[in-house]
């Protein structure tokens, strides 16, 4: 076991978005790279939302979603792998909220708490954003035990109608590692 591993394995929530190239593509191509990685199963991925950008707002349309994963990786090696994945698929970071062939945000990962310069859990921002928060909704499990469905909801509740988003298209993810009958 590497030092990123834990014991037991937790469910995680990640945010992607991508607004340059071929965006949906990109998309579903992180979703395999993070499946194929040892110690991480893509459980369910929401709905595609094509989302206009926020803070640098001169820039091409976003697609973003969300997806749920198991996981025996601790946040930061997480964190690491979905890093790789970014530099892998051409991400350059240039502009704060600039554009991007790809953005991997982690956004819960079973209620656990870190706040360093790394990484900050619960995603800071994660409730100010609708293109995070419809994703979210599509795929937190009402009876989801951390507390994250209700955080979501009550956030959609305040911002709905606030930022330009709408439905691109369904995702339908069958996961190579999951055991069949899922």
């Amino acid at each position: 076991m590497n030092a990123h591993s834990t014991s037991d394995s937790s469910e995680a929530y990640i945010a992607l978005g991508a607004n340059l190239g071929d965006r949906e593509d990109t998309l579903m191509e992180a979703l395999r790279r993070l499946d194929e990685t040892p110690d991480i199963t893509v459980l369910h991925c929401s709905n595609i939302y094509e989302t206009e950008p926020v803070g640098y707002v001169d820039q091409p349309l976003f697609l973003n979603m969300a997806v749920r994963v198991r996981t025996s990786l601790n946040p930061y090696g997480l964190l690491h792998v979905m890093q790789q994945i970014e530099k892998e698929l051409g991400r350059v970071r240039h502009i704060r909220w600039g554009p991007r062939t790809v953005d991997l945000d982690l956004i819960w990962m079973e209620g656990q708490k870190e706040n360093t310069e790394e990484l900050i859990l619960p995603h800071p921002r994660m409730e100010e954003r609708m293109f995070v928060l419809a994703p979210l909704k599509d795929i937190v499990p009402a009876d989801e035990s951390s507390g994250l469905r209700t955080v979501v909801m009550a956030a959609v509740e305040r911002l709905d109608g606030k930022e330009g988003l709408q439905l691109w298209k369904t995702c339908s993810w069958r996961s190579v590692s999951a055991p069949s009958g899922n």
